[in-house]
């Protein structure tokens, strides 16, 4: 999967509720709220099969967007003490 490379997998997980899922879960409630709102049928009411497909996919994508945000930090942390470990003389103060 391009979106996750292999090296992911010795990452620990996110949390399940994490803010990235919340949000993208929240915006996927509301735009089957609106969705129903510009069809003209009752907002709340009508298609809470919707609702709740959007909320899920938007929650999942938001999970994933996570896992890959995590990855990225990781990859760059990695990078960055392998440059202070190949570079010393310019990090004297820090250690």
């Amino acid at each position: 999967m391009v979106f996750l490379p292999d090296e992911s997998r010795s990452l620990p997980p996110p949390p399940v509720f994490n803010h990235i899922s919340a949000w993208l879960g929240f915006c996927g409630w509301l735009s089957a709220l609106l969705d129903n709102g510009f069809n003209h049928r009752p907002v709340l009411r009508a298609g809470v099969h919707r609702q709740v497909l959007f909320t899920t996919v938007g929650w999942f994508v938001g999970y994933y967007l996570a896992r890959r945000t995590k990855y990225i930090y990781a990859k760059l942390d990695r990078e960055l003490l392998e440059y202070v470990k190949q570079h010393p003389e310019d990090f004297k103060g820090a250690g």
